[in-house]
């Protein structure tokens, strides 16, 4: 249930995203198709996010420590370029057009998921 929740939160992240970003689109023809195709990408974002980035975290290491977590941003920009990239190959009308578009989506992503959890989550405990 968990899985289901947090892929609902990024899905609805990446619509904001994709809504507020010029160069982060959602090509699909309806809203049905949208929603599936916000499913599919949310899903391959978790993915990446949960097998990629604790890999990248612990090479780069000393660049978040040198940048004083800055490098962060970047890593999420490039994760998010790589979400854009898979997506194309698995022929999910979603792309991203650059580094820059990546870079203020993967900020608005992580903005958005955090407030929708603390919103669904704070009624749990």
């Amino acid at each position: 249930m968990r899985f289901l929740l947090r892929t609902v939160i990024c899905a609805v992240a990446l619509w904001v995203a994709a809504a507020f970003v010029h160069g982060i689109h959602i090509t699909a023809a309806n809203g049905a198709k949208q929603a599936f195709t916000l499913l599919g990408v949310a899903v391959i974002f978790g993915v990446v996010n949960a097998f990629i980035k604790p890999v990248v975290q612990v090479l780069g290491c000393a660049f978040y420590v040198l940048t004083l977590g800055l490098f962060a941003l970047v890593v999420n920009a490039l994760l998010m370029l790589l979400t854009s990239w898979i997506a194309g190959k698995l022929h999910l009308p979603f792309h991203v057009d650059g580094f820059w578009a990546a870079f203020w989506g993967a900020i608005i992503v992580g903005v958005v998921s955090w407030l929708l959890s603390l919103l669904v989550t704070s009624g749990e405990e």
